[in-house]
């Protein structure tokens, strides 16, 4: 394989360097099909344990899924050739914590979680069209400015977490005010773009000629940015739900 990917992604499991160490060779190579088939695995894991928590619901099984899937996603971003092993997990670890607490928002606000799912996957096969088509195009700028922009939202939410332990917090972004719900319709739309990020990643490590287990980790880092985007939702619908009552 001749050069690398200048490449720039809002989703640190996807960026510039992610293709810079592969070289021609002989092995079976990433494909556009393969990856859809992994992300629709992934997908359907984490679905089958999300139902087992919404039905059984478990702090304990929550706190493995969330911390259990952290390390294995630093895993998986550090030992991309593990991806097929270390993908399936994690999914399966995320979907115990994503079912915990998408059954507790749906006690307080019925009718709230499907709402969230069907606004997820409107918004990935929308922007999925529009990338396609060529609406939307991401140029270097374009990357730059997603990048910047979730950096800027994870820096938010770190000092938020981070004062969490001293009893703080930054109210106006956890609010169902006007600025807490601006700011979460922001933050969705940053989340959103970060697919189209996505989506040019796995393109060009297709043409690339990236080995087979990428589409693993192409789907990883999709899967990635749709839980984000999928949380996101959910906290501006309760926002939404809240100002209501």
């Amino acid at each position: 394989m001749n050069g690398h990917i200048a490449f720039r992604s809002g989703n640190p499991s996807l960026n510039k360097n992610t293709f810079k160490s592969f070289s021609v060779s002989t092995q079976e190579e990433m494909t556009l099909d393969g990856t859809v088939n992994k992300t629709g695995i992934s997908l359907l894991i984490l679905m089958f344990t999300a139902t087992y928590t919404w039905n059984s619901p478990s702090i304990g099984l929550m706190i493995i899924g969330g911390i259990g899937g952290f390390i294995v996603g630093i895993i998986t971003h550090f030992k991309r050739h593990l991806s097929g092993i270390t993908v399936p997990i994690y999914a399966a670890l995320e979907g115990l914590l994503l079912g915990g607490i998408s059954i507790m928002f749906e006690q307080l606000y019925p009718g709230i979680v499907s709402q969230a799912i069907f606004i997820t996957f409107g918004i990935l096969g929308s922007l999925l069209l529009a990338y396609k088509s060529g609406f939307i195009k991401p140029t270097e700028n374009f990357k730059l400015g997603v990048a910047a922009a979730t950096g800027g939202i994870a820096f938010i939410y770190m000092i938020s977490w981070i004062m969490s332990f001293w009893g703080g917090s930054i109210p106006l972004i956890h609010s169902s005010s006007t600025f807490g719900i601006v700011f979460s319709i922001g933050v969705i739309i940053i989340a959103a773009l970060n697919l189209v990020l996505d989506f040019d990643f796995i393109e060009q490590g297709v043409e690339m000629g990236a080995p087979k287990y990428m589409e693993w980790y192409g789907a990883f880092g999709l899967m990635v940015t749709l839980i984000w985007l999928y949380l996101e939702i959910l906290r501006l619908l309760a926002k939404l739900n809240s100002q209501r009552s």
